[in-house]
């Protein structure tokens, strides 16, 4: 079944941005399996990965304009795509949860194993070089600007500016990634993580400034 969704999965991503595309999902994928094999607790990872591959389903749309929540719509579909795959009833509704609940921005908690592994594996692809590369793709491609050196660096360091700049999303956002993971493992891998995300930063704040 597992290839079947994801077949059916795939063609949902074929305009999508670098940001949210299938190599995204691809890459969670693995770091799903990285989390399940490290995890002390039994995780059901046939869920897991149904769940990885039809998380983002929606995303396309909602970067379109299309809908509102890609996770609340991408549920909805994944139901959908896995009661025409003659999914049963208990994994569809566990499958549904985890992609509810995986979005950084909305207030569904994940309440079992699988979302959590769910949700760090996500997250964990925000962080860390591959998580440098997405910011500057997706903000390239919004438009927003790389930084703004007229800006005051306290501000933009206590992320307390508009998040105008690609810059900004890194402390508006990305480096708060580690205090959001649910998994002892998702935790180990985030700080490493989040670790360079803070020395890049470090390099691009001297270079922007002329001192490297």
């Amino acid at each position: 079944m597992l290839e079947a969704v994801r077949d059916r999965a795939r063609t949902y991503f074929e305009d999508a941005s670098p940001a949210h595309d299938w190599h995204h999902v691809r890459r969670v994928e693995a770091l799903a399996e990285t989390l399940v094999d490290r995890h002390g607790r039994p995780v059901d990872e046939r869920v897991v990965r149904l769940a990885v591959v039809l998380h983002d389903i929606g995303r396309a749309h909602e970067d379109r304009g299309e809908i509102d929540d890609h996770a609340t719509w991408g549920a909805r579909e994944a139901g959908r795509v896995l009661r025409n795959l003659d999914g049963d009833r208990n994994t569809i509704e566990r499958v549904q949860h985890c992609v509810r609940a995986h979005r950084y921005s909305n207030e569904v908690e994940p309440e079992t194993l699988e979302a959590k592994v769910v949700c760090d594996a996500d997250n964990l692809d925000a962080l860390g070089a591959v998580g440098i590369a997405r910011v500057f793709a997706h903000g390239a491609e919004i438009g927003n600007p790389i930084h703004d050196a007229a800006r005051a660096t306290a501000e933009r360091d206590a992320g307390t500016g508009d998040g105008v700049t690609q810059r900004d999303h890194f402390y508006e956002k990305i480096l708060d990634l580690p205090e959001r993971m649910y998994t002892d493992p998702g935790r180990d891998l985030a700080a490493d993580r989040a670790a360079f995300v803070r020395r890049y930063l470090e390099r691009f704040d001297a270079e922007v400034a002329g001192d490297a």
